[in-house]
């Protein structure tokens, strides 16, 4: 319970859904906290809720000057960072064949690029500091599997998998371990609002036979900043109720020399 007591951590896209549960999860293991988001009223809410020990800092990781203005107080109020998370982004759903490029554009520079921007600032911070550090992006099964209307989105987070794994190579001289986690179906209040249709047809094919929730991707960017995890870094770890394991819930084959795609 204590081993983030007086950590310093950086979130971003902390105002609500799975950034303020990772946000959230850390302050209560005493960690000392910058939540940056471009929704300063909902940041606001959020950080009043904490203690001293969190600073609201609104950012919008798609500008490029605005997340440097961003990285820049937060790594300032802190004194530094030992734990970043990566977890802005944005996912609107839109058929590839009439995709406009500002569309594309706006989720390519909010999710890919923003992440990578994250981690570059956080990354920079922690080797002039000396002491090593954990970085965690959010990255999605999306990643792995293409859905419809996602094509920008798929694309996004297969970008944000290869940034953690070179980021990884690159800064593991420096003691620096950089992780994904993957979530898959996540509802999130206040957020997109899944149609009953759409849960009932995503739910039947996960193991685990319900959505994820925010606290489920904070526990397990958690456990990956855990100092007894210091030997794993480089990888990306599925929080998706065993929906990347494979086919759930076809029926098995009747009868002898009977089989199913």
């Amino acid at each position: 319970m204590h081993a983030f007591e007086g950590a310093r951590v950086v979130v971003t896209g902390a105002a609500a859904g799975i950034g303020r549960a990772v946000a959230e999860s850390f302050h209560a293991r005493g960690a000392h906290v910058a939540l940056l988001d471009v929704d300063r009223d909902e940041l606001e809410k959020t950080c009043g809720r904490l203690s001293t020990r969190a600073v609201a800092v609104t950012a919008d990781v798609g500008d490029v000057g605005s997340l440097s203005r961003g990285m820049g107080r937060a790594l300032d109020e802190l004194g530094g960072v030992d734990v970043a998370v990566a977890n802005a982004g944005i996912y609107p759903s839109h058929g590839a064949l009439d995709m406009p490029v500002d569309v594309w554009d706006r989720v390519m520079n909010v999710n890919a690029r923003g992440a990578f921007l994250t981690c570059q600032a956080a990354a920079r911070a922690m080797v002039e500091g000396g002491r090593g550090g954990s970085i965690v992006t959010v990255a999605s099964g999306s990643a792995r599997f293409a859905r419809e209307g996602a094509a920008h989105y798929c694309a996004s987070k297969a970008a944000v998998v290869m940034i953690t794994r070179v980021l990884a190579l690159e800064l593991a001289g420096h003691r620096i371990r950089v992780n994904a986690v993957a979530p898959g179906l996540v509802e999130v209040e206040g957020g997109q609002q899944l149609s009953s249709e759409y849960r009932v047809a995503m739910t039947r094919g996960i193991p685990w036979q319900r959505a994820g929730r925010p606290g489920d991707v904070a526990a397990a960017v958690l456990a990956l900043c855990e100092p007894a995890l210091e030997y794993v870094t480089g990888q990306v770890l599925p929080v998706d109720g065993g929906l990347s394991a494979g086919r759930y819930g076809i029926p098995r084959s009747q009868g002898p020399g009977g089989s199913h795609a």
